[in-house]
């Protein structure tokens, strides 16, 4: 599955989804994209987006070819985000196409 990954992100957490091809908007050349317009070019090349912006499913629409993943955690750190890789795994297995999910605290 393709999966992009917000800036926000360490790009070890990546590395922690194995199985997965695993991009960042920097190695897409995305970066300092606005949300609504980095969710649009994602949604031909990608299956998910996870972010860590607790705002994104507020104030953009997602599209329908793509599912939006917020991780909610104390902090963007890998060391935050590790324990958070199995609810992640869970949640990429369930995904519906058009949604956003929410894992974590």
């Amino acid at each position: 599955m393709r999966i992009l990954l917000d800036e926000c992100l360490p790009r070890e957490l990546g590395d922690e989804l194995t199985g997965d091809d695993v991009r960042t908007t920097l190695e897409q050349g995305r970066s300092g994209v606005e949300n609504g317009e980095l969710l649009q070019r994602a949604a031909g090349s990608f299956a998910a987006f996870l972010t860590i912006d607790k705002h994104i499913e507020q104030r953009e629409q997602i599209p329908g070819a793509l599912a939006v993943i917020t991780i909610r955690a104390r902090s963007n750190r890998i060391q935050s985000l590790r324990s958070l890789v199995p609810e992640i795994l869970e949640a990429l297995q369930d995904l519906k196409p058009g949604r956003s999910v929410r894992v974590g605290a």
